[in-house]
């Protein structure tokens, strides 16, 4: 189990920069440590739902993965009964102040799910509408740049 203790013995200071499924995995480790601030960009925000979606997108029924357990899909990903259990078992309890980069064509996190953690977190959001979940183009790298420069 991760220690963030450990880490505030050592630093004053912590802050964590993280993307995509990165994010959900910081949020779920580091969701009882003293961080002071989360930059996340384009985050996996409810696993959940994207867990879901991909069922869905594979027309594999929550019934069909329990009997399987897991089951590749076409577009490459391995759908698991035991992750979406864990998922399940495991809520993310996040009060980190946090500051979000998304992007308007995000392929994996719906604008329904980011507005709904805005809700209910301490959050500010970015929103690039002409951005992919990965910011690759030299646009969107640029944009990522000067977002990073603007919030930390």
């Amino acid at each position: 189990m991760f220690r963030g203790d450990i880490l505030k013995k050592e630093y004053e200071h912590i802050s964590i920069i993280a993307n995509s499924i990165g994010a959900y995995f910081a949020m779920h480790t580091l969701q009882n440590c003293n961080i002071e601030k989360a930059l996340l960009i384009s985050p996996i925000l409810d696993m959940e739902r994207l867990i879901l979606d991909m069922m869905q997108w594979a027309n594999v029924t929550e019934k069909e993965l329990w009997e399987k357990k897991e089951i590749l899909t076409d577009f490459g990903e391995t759908l698991s009964w035991k992750y979406l259990k864990f998922v399940r078992e495991n809520p993310i309890k996040w009060d980190i102040p946090t500051e979000i980069l998304y992007a308007g064509q995000d392929n994996l996190t719906s604008h329904k799910t980011v507005d709904a953690f805005m809700e209910s977190h301490n959050a500010n959001l970015t929103v690039m509408e002409n951005g992919e979940h990965w910011f690759h183009t030299e646009e969107q790298v640029a944009f990522l740049d000067k977002w990073i420069k603007n919030v930390i």
